[in-house]
């Protein structure tokens, strides 16, 4: 127990340091920029709308471009007192963020002179990236006001166990084998009215019921919230200071991008993602500050209802910080940070959970007919829960003492990209999930829900990992077709200790041929009830006369996908 908590200490301890390391950078280059000589211009267009993985702008490219009013400030003043100064100093020298050198203005006072601030990650062609979208045409609406985003997505996906109810299990880009069906529409844009900024972005299609059921604090108290922002995928307002490359202050629904991949398919090198991206959070609802203190690097800080939840689980909210870095076009790294209390039923257990991902573009030849570019990525995320019964590795057993179960994720995914000409592109990857516990394993649907819960919770297991192969075929930049393989693999699954699982919930994990919904595959007959809503209530397991969901250990599929965006 003392080493359990010395190396939770431990982690704790150098996060935290880490944290107040960066938080330093910000506070010295804010009183740095307070100190400038000459203020910024104000009642000017400068709503810069960046959200730190896409590349978007409120600004049309002609705006952004050509808005003087976006200025650094000079650098003849910095902290106020020498030891402030050598402190900036040798901050900005660890970091690479030494002030800018300006050329002398020809004006007899030989001030130096204001030049103006580019738009973060500007410098270079970011298209390339797993997660960002590879657009580089303007949208279909860019105006003073608003900037349009239209995303259209449908998939055919057909799995190799035929479940004869179509039903897809685990994932939050799939739903139904078998049918064309829309995963995606999505539908908005960015509104810019001097430095007040906002984004909104509906959504309709299959992911508007898979995302959201994964969201457990709804179930708290009244007011249906899963059918109140279902069909929103992002909903903020905010305000944007002109300081450095763009400051802003956002609150309401926004993305994490935890995991890499986008939640957007349009933007990411593979349509059915990996554990560590499918397993965390697609979403925030809470408060965001952005802070961009060079073109080159972005800090985010949240404060959120909680873990991809729409309400709060207990009595405290969950923060984390975000930080982008890409010291050249060739290089990103990304890494996330998350503290919360997000299980129900458990206040006193807190959640922690670290998220890294590292890509870099390793050949680049525009004039090559074949291969003209080829890029990967690698993502490593760690977590743990502790408290109410749980610790993070585990504790041993003894005399006097029972033992805790572990309850940690440790998780990765590795892809490679390879550029076939300017249409076509082929990927390859995957990864592979530890899990104790069971806290981020996508709950199943229908009756597999019925296994799942009888057998989860502190004690159980869940390993597992996941191969894929895609082929994209780009004709514009608004079209990609795409066509990927799938396997996904149970490796072990055991129940919670203590618990009583019904037969069958070891069985497996995915579809298997019977399907999960009914004898039938049909959720009209046998017993189902519906809400007022029109959601079906499924009866009893044990009305179905000894019938039982059909689960497997693996599953592979096929899916085939055609994403417009505009």
């Amino acid at each position: 127990m003392k080493r359990e908590n010395y190396l939770l200490t431990k982690i704790l301890n150098i996060m935290s340091r880490i944290t107040g390391l960066l938080l330093m950078v910000c506070l010295s280059l804010l009183h740095k920029n307070l100190q400038a000589q000459a203020p910024l211009k104000s009642g000017i267009e400068t709503a810069i709308n960046y959200d730190g993985h896409s590349e978007k702008t409120a600004l049309s490219t002609s705006q952004a471009m050509s808005d003087t009013s976006l200025k650094t400030t000079t650098d003849t003043s910095v902290a106020a007192s020498p030891a402030g100064s050598q402190l900036l100093k040798k901050v900005e020298h660890f970091f690479g963020l030494a002030p800018k050198r300006y050329a002398l203005s020809k004006f007899p006072d030989s001030t130096l002179s204001e030049a103006p601030a580019s738009a973060p990650f500007a410098f270079g062609d970011f298209t390339w990236l797993n997660g960002s979208s590879r657009k580089s045409s303007p949208p279909l609406i860019d105006s003073k006001y608003f900037t349009s985003d239209v995303t259209l997505d449908f998939n055919y996906t057909g799995s190799f166990n035929h479940p004869i109810d179509n039903t897809v299990i685990g994932s939050t880009a799939l739903a139904r084998n078998n049918e064309l069906q829309l995963s995606f529409l999505g539908f908005g844009g960015d509104i810019h009215v001097d430095h007040v900024r906002g984004r909104i972005m509906m959504q309709f299609g299959t992911r508007s019921t898979v995302v959201p059921r994964n969201d457990n604090s709804s179930y708290k108290g009244q007011y249906d919230l899963q059918t109140i922002y279902r069909y929103i995928s992002e909903a903020y307002g905010g305000y944007h200071w002109d300081k450095w490359h763009g400051v802003n202050l956002d609150a309401g629904i926004f993305m994490s991008y935890i995991g890499l991949f986008s939640y957007n398919n349009f933007e990411n090198w593979g349509y059915q993602p990996s554990y560590t991206s499918d397993n965390t959070p697609w979403f925030f609802n809470g408060l965001r500050f952005q802070v961009f203190p060079t073109e080159k690097l972005k800090l985010e800080l949240w404060l959120v209802n909680g873990w991809q939840s729409y309400g709060m689980f207990n009595k405290a909210p969950g923060v984390g910080l975000s930080i982008y870095y890409r010291p050249k076009e060739t290089v990103d790294y990304v890494f996330n940070n998350y503290y919360g209390k997000d299980d129900e039923g458990a206040p006193g257990r807190y959640r922690f959970h670290s998220d890294n991902s590292y890509q870099l573009r390793y050949y680049s030849n525009s004039q090559s007919k074949f291969v003209t570019k080829a890029a990967f990525s690698i993502t490593g995320d760690f977590g743990f829960e502790n408290g109410d019964g749980v610790t993070p590795f585990g504790t041993k057993s003894t005399v006097a003492k029972a033992g805790l179960p572990a309850q940690n994720f440790i998780s990765g995914m590795v892809y490679n990209r390879i550029w076939l000409g300017k249409q076509f592109a082929w990927t390859i990857g995957g990864g592979a999930m530890h899990n104790p516990g069971q806290y981020l394993v996508l709950a199943p649907t229908g009756y597999a829900d019925t296994l799942f819960q009888s057998q989860t919770g502190a004690g159980s297991t869940f390993d597992a990992w996941d191969f894929s192969s895609s082929v994209d075929f780009m004709p514009s930049q608004n079209l990609t077709f795409k066509v990927e393989f799938v396997h996904r693999q149970i490796i072990d699954e055991t129940a919670a200790t203590g618990s009583s699982p019904l037969a069958g919930a070891d069985d497996g994990y995915f579809a298997g041929k019977g399907g999960v919904t009914s004898p039938t595959g049909f959720a009209n007959t046998g017993g189902y009830t519906y809400t007022s809503s029109g959601a079906s209530v499924a009866p009893p397991l044990s009305s179905w006369g000894g019938w039982k969901p059909d689960l497997a250990k693996a599953e592979s599929r096929i899916v085939l996908a055609a994403m417009f965006r505009f």
